[in-house]
């Protein structure tokens, strides 16, 4: 016998996927406290909505969502995060964007820079490779048997998607960023969870 039991085991595989976990929701955690600033209400926030809408998909608890907003409100204390978005050239010239939450700007710029030189790459002016890139809403649903192809195109359509990609087992939903929220809303009124919600780059 290796001299390990079972429960040791157990306890690794779990202080792994909680640590795992823990990293997720800070992050999101942060994300919840930007979209909340000036705006807490997530009715009348639809950036808000979506960032609770993805922190749901991961399965973050209502207690950590409430208690995120509460402190963009000023209602508990914490740390002023913002976010900050660096363009720059990695390895052989490609072209970077670079998306940070952070609680100090200097130290990221500073970061962001040193990581990039070690690299080979550098830290390019704002507009130097953005053109080159769009924002996309991204929304995944997993894919069942009550939610088949026909359908979930049928509900992309009405709700103003642009367009719909199967996978084996989930479908990818992309919109233009200006109507994301009001397709997130229309599945989720249909009855559809999302695995992901999130616009991107």
């Amino acid at each position: 016998m290796s001299g390990h039991s079972k429960w040791h085991n157990i306890q690794a595989k779990k202080g792994k996927a909680d640590a795992a976990r823990g990293r997720i929701f800070t992050k999101l955690g942060r994300e919840i406290a930007v979209a909340a600033k000036g705006n807490p209400n997530p009715d009348t926030n639809s950036k808000l909505a979506d960032v609770i809408a993805k922190a749901k998909a991961n399965n973050m608890p209502n207690d950590n969502i409430q208690r995120c907003i509460k402190k963009a409100a000023g209602e508990l204390g914490g740390a002023n995060f913002e976010t900050l978005i660096y363009e720059g050239y990695g390895v052989g010239g490609s072209a970077l964007i670079i998306n940070t939450l952070t609680d100090n700007k200097n130290r990221t710029a500073g970061d962001v820079r040193s990581t990039l030189s070690k690299c080979g790459g550098e830290l390019g002016n704002t507009g130097c490779v953005s053109y080159m890139f769009s924002n996309k809403g991204l929304l995944v649903v997993e894919r069942t048997l009550e939610l088949d192809e026909d359908t979930i195109t049928e509900y992309a359509i009405d709700a103003g998607a642009d367009d719909v990609v199967v996978l084996d087992d989930a479908y990818e939903i992309y919109t233009d960023p200006t109507v994301f929220s009001q397709v997130r809303k229309y599945l989720e009124e249909k009855g559809v969870s999302f695995l992901e919600a999130d616009v991107r780059m």
